[in-house]
């Protein structure tokens, strides 16, 4: 019995030692783009070149040890050269202005407007994850595992994403990949902001319509639109078949983290009464694939349950149904559900799948399509029995009982707190 309990030690202790050599095999928590093809970025022109060549980022290279550990994710990926067009804010679109610094806890970001009024947002595809990063864990040298978590997200997932949301007749900020060189247009924002690489988007508000949908008066986030219910009340209802859809696709894509703050709305006026049609943004972690011992633990869903691998079954809806979900979906009735899951799988073909994958330039696509698209397809035969655990789960979870993300500044009746019809 001694030599298995020694045993047992050894192993426990070769774990912890491998787990340490794993996390601690980087002291970095950030790094912009490495530019591969120039050599002295402060002396060149940019303006004489239309394209750079880029690698997202090196900072997720790993040995055996840190794949065995930490897993492989979308190491490639990050870390392969893309040839990425070079934009200047002063004639993009006929000349952008800077609006405001925005992003969320990992992701910067920059809203633009164009000369037209149209808004945009710059969106940093390196991540910046140390907001995120827990005091215990910068205690114990634990930080590298929040930071090597990014690279279970593939960074140039929303290109894809994009392109299957337009044939299912999702609306969609529209990015584009593009590399942003230091400038004079960025003004106070050069140093952080310059000779980096983005997604350029469409904004999900503002005054200007840049949709195809017609008679928009405006587009807004969610607290917007929640106090323009609470003025406007049984005038204003959101377009549930169009939110249905949208989530669907979701559970498609991998697509795991869908707050109230990652979607807008395009108010449409008829007559007397307004429909808010959703718009998807943020798609950060749209395929997310966490690997390896210690992400696999994370992801479990009795530890972080709303952190959902991309994987090709949806094995815990609990986990992906948001208090969002409840409040704008509350008393739907099931046929609905269903009737959009049936129409995803008819607008989502084979082809259309495929096809969307040279979204991506031919050496991401070469290392990502194949599992990719072979998830994508598998999710979208299923789709109808997900769709009819997604309506279980949210009568299930109920009514919502606090403020949706981003909500915290309206005074609320207390029907209006537990869904947006109830008022």
């Amino acid at each position: 019995m001694k030599r298995l309990y020694y045993l047992l030690f050894g192993i426990l202790l070769a774990l912890i030692i491998f787990i340490y050599w794993s996390v601690s095999s980087t002291s970095k928590t950030f790094q912009p783009c490495v530019i591969l093809n120039i050599k002295s970025v402060d002396s060149i022109n940019f303006k004489a070149h239309d394209s750079v060549l880029v690698a997202a980022s090196t900072l997720y290279t790993a040995d055996d040890i840190k794949i065995m550990i930490q897993g492989s994710q979308y190491r490639d990926v990050w870390s392969t050269p893309v040839m990425v067009p070079i934009v200047f804010l002063d004639t993009l679109y006929g000349g952008m202005t800077i609006v405001k610094e925005g992003g969320g806890k990992q992701t910067h970001s920059l809203r633009l407007k164009s000369e037209n009024g149209t808004e945009y947002s710059l969106r940093s595809v390196n991540k910046d994850p140390k907001p995120l990063i827990p005091k215990f864990a910068k205690t114990l040298g634990l930080e590298n595992i929040v930071v090597d978590g990014i690279s279970a997200q593939h960074p140039y997932a929303a290109l894809v994403v994009s392109k299957l949301s337009d044939s299912a007749g999702i609306i969609n900020t529209n990015p584009k990949l593009v590399f942003v060189p230091k400038q004079d247009r960025l003004e106070v924002y050069n140093e952080t902001y310059g000779n980096r690489l983005y997604l350029l988007e469409y904004e999900t508000e503002g005054d200007v319509n840049w949709t195809s949908l017609e008679n928009i008066e405006t587009l807004v986030d969610t607290e917007a639109l929640q106090e323009m219910k609470l003025k406007l009340k049984q005038q204003l209802s959101i377009d549930k078949s169009a939110l249905i859809r949208a989530r669907l696709f979701d559970f498609v894509i991998g697509d795991w983290d869908r707050h109230a703050k990652q979607w807008g709305w395009a108010v449409q006026k008829s007559e007397n009464h307004y429909v808010a049609i959703p718009i998807a943004g943020d798609r950060d972690n749209a395929f997310f694939n966490p690997e390896g011992l210690i992400p696999s633990i994370l992801s479990n869903e009795l530890v972080i349950p709303e952190l959902r691998p991309f994987k090709t079954d949806i094995d815990f809806m609990e986990g992906l149904v948001y208090p969002f979900d409840r409040y704008f979906l509350w008393n739907t009735p099931e046929d609905v559900f269903i009737s959009e899951a049936k129409d995803l799988q008819h607008l989502l073909t084979d082809s259309v799948i495929e096809e969307s994958m040279n979204s991506w330039p031919k050496t991401i696509a070469e290392l990502s399509k194949d599992d990719i698209t072979d998830k994508i397809k598998h999710r979208r035969n299923d789709l109808v029995k997900y769709a009819k655990q997604f309506k279980f789960e949210i009568d299930k979870q109920g009514l919502v009982q606090n403020v949706l993300k981003g909500s915290d500044d309206i005074e609320f009746e207390d029907d209006f707190l537990a869904c947006f019809e109830c008022l």
